[in-house]
């Protein structure tokens, strides 16, 4: 049954937060700064309102989850510390002596309550919002970027994920008390998954029942993860090690396996949207949604700096149609040139037509491919087929038996070649050096708050991770910015 939290926490230890939660406490500044009631109102359908059991106060799950983004921790291990950490328990709404929820619930509150719900949007529009009443967003500039997560299961099957997640564990108990081994049970080598799974049951049971070591925290790390992935994710390791996951290139020669989250961001460094996909999707054909996604937030965009990947023509064409500068710079085959053999074409521009390494210019010259305007068209210039059958220099160059001789040039669109000339620009150079913002922001995602490898498998689990991340950094921004305008 639902039942909202009360705000006010009645308990004869409830001075102790003032004593020992200082007030510049980042737990203390967020739940001043931020009004959480909005999670009431987009959980209430997900609870009977009138019927049975009172569940867990819904505003306290999330806020766990927050924590757990914020500090890239595991559900016991957010958990744990809650039982002991003052400052957790303030944020969390709790009584200094209240005990901590089981683990296991923060599971089946994403699965059930949390599914369906567009939170990524939700959350991001909520601190967009806080920071525009703030008065700290004010720029009319988004930088966009994408990042890649990489998948939890990665390219390994589900048997050698559990072989090697037992391997670590093994090597932690070791490093503290070899004798243990004797104690272990046989390791499995039937290559049956089943089979594996029964083997990290033993060795988790033996490790936490006879090893008398469980409670070292160079042993709990590897322990909880294993017995995450062998309780949370059995049945999804009897099935696929992620069936939502794909191959990605960062570049040529490197590659990842798992998502990508594309990114809008001010200037003030509040990511204002982020669509999250699959590793394979290319960068530039989401920016006409992020861009969509920030104005809805609140946004007012003018400007918008990417890289390379942002230049194609629809991205012209739509930054010209809605009066948006779009400072990226085009793909260098289009600025260079699409011409293939240049050093054995020369263009005579008195004719206004090709001339071979040989000397022998094109009789004629015409234009393909789609007209209107935008359209990307090529000149095709048509040489003398009879000279090119005897000349001596056709090794290489002249097919035989080819009935025409061809060279053609791409001709450059009129938004390609308006898009040039503004990136030669003084003001295309100044805006273009605001992209490392970020850059830096995708690293603070990854490196702080564990968005490199997904916690859990399928798309579900990678945009709510990506939403609680990106909540908690917007959140973080806000409070800095906010501690800079008071000074």
């Amino acid at each position: 049954m639902f039942k909202q939290q009360q705000t006010m926490v009645f308990s004869p230890y409830a001075d102790l937060y003032d004593i020992i939660v200082p007030k510049d406490n980042m737990l203390r500044q967020i739940n001043e700064l931020v009004d959480f009631s909005f999670i009431y109102e987009e959980l209430r359908g997900k609870y009977c309102l009138d019927n049975g059991r009172n569940a867990i106060d819904p505003l306290r799950m999330f806020k766990y989850l927050l924590l757990k983004a914020i500090f890239d921790l595991s559900d016991v291990d957010i958990v744990e510390r809650s039982r002991y950490d003052l400052s957790f328990k303030y944020f969390l709404g709790m009584a200094p002596e209240e005990s901590v929820i089981d683990p296991s619930s923060l599971t089946k509150f994403r699965k059930l309550r949390l599914k369906d719900m567009n939170l990524l949007d939700l959350l991001i529009g909520q601190t967009v919002a806080l920071a525009i009443e703030k008065e700290i967003l004010k720029s009319n500039t988004v930088i966009v970027d994408a990042t890649h997560t990489k998948a939890r299961y990665n390219q390994k099957s589900p048997l050698e994920i559990l072989q090697d997640r037992a391997k670590k564990l093994r090597k932690a108990v070791y490093a503290m008390d070899e004798s243990v081994k004797a104690k272990f049970p046989v390791k499995n080598t039937s290559g049956v998954l089943e089979d594996e799974i029964a083997y990290c049951q033993n060795l988790i049971h033996v490790i936490e029942n006879e090893s008398g070591i469980a409670q070292v925290p160079k042993i709990l790390q590897p322990l909880h993860l294993l017995k995450e992935t062998v309780a949370d994710d059995v049945e999804q390791l009897r099935t696929s090690n992620d069936p939502d996951a794909r191959v990605g290139h960062k570049s040529a020669d490197s590659s990842f396996f798992g998502y990508k989250t594309h990114l809008a961001m001010s200037k003030e460094r509040i990511v204002t949207a982020a669509i999250i996909t699959t590793g394979e999707k290319p960068d530039g054909k989401q920016l006409q949604e992020l861009i969509k996604k920030s104005q809805t937030a609140g946004v007012k965009v003018e400007t918008i700096i990417g890289d390379t990947a942002y230049s194609e023509k629809d991205n012209l064409t739509y930054s010209k149609t809605h009066k948006m500068e779009l400072v990226a710079k085009l793909n260098p085959q289009i600025t260079q040139g699409a011409r293939k053999k240049e050093d054995e074409f020369a263009f005579n521009k008195d004719a206004g037509l090709y001339v071979c390494k040989a000397g022998h210019m094109a009789m004629r010259k015409a234009r393909t491919g789609k007209k209107g305007k935008g359209a990307n068209q090529v000149d095709t210039y048509y040489f003398n087929v009879e000279i090119c059958k005897r000349c001596p220099l056709k090794q290489g160059c002249y097919k035989e038996g080819a009935k025409s001789k061809t060279y053609s040039v791409s001709i450059k669109s009129n938004e390609h070649k308006e898009q040039m000339a503004f990136q030669e620009s003084e003001d295309f150079k100044a805006k273009s050096k605001e992209r490392y913002k970020i850059e830096a922001k995708n690293s603070e995602l990854k490196h702080r708050h564990g968005y490199d490898v997904a916690t859990s498998s399928g798309l579900l689990g990678i945009e709510l991770q990506g939403a609680m991340a990106i909540f908690a950094v917007n959140l973080k921004r806000i409070l800095k910015l906010s501690e800079e305008t008071y000074e």
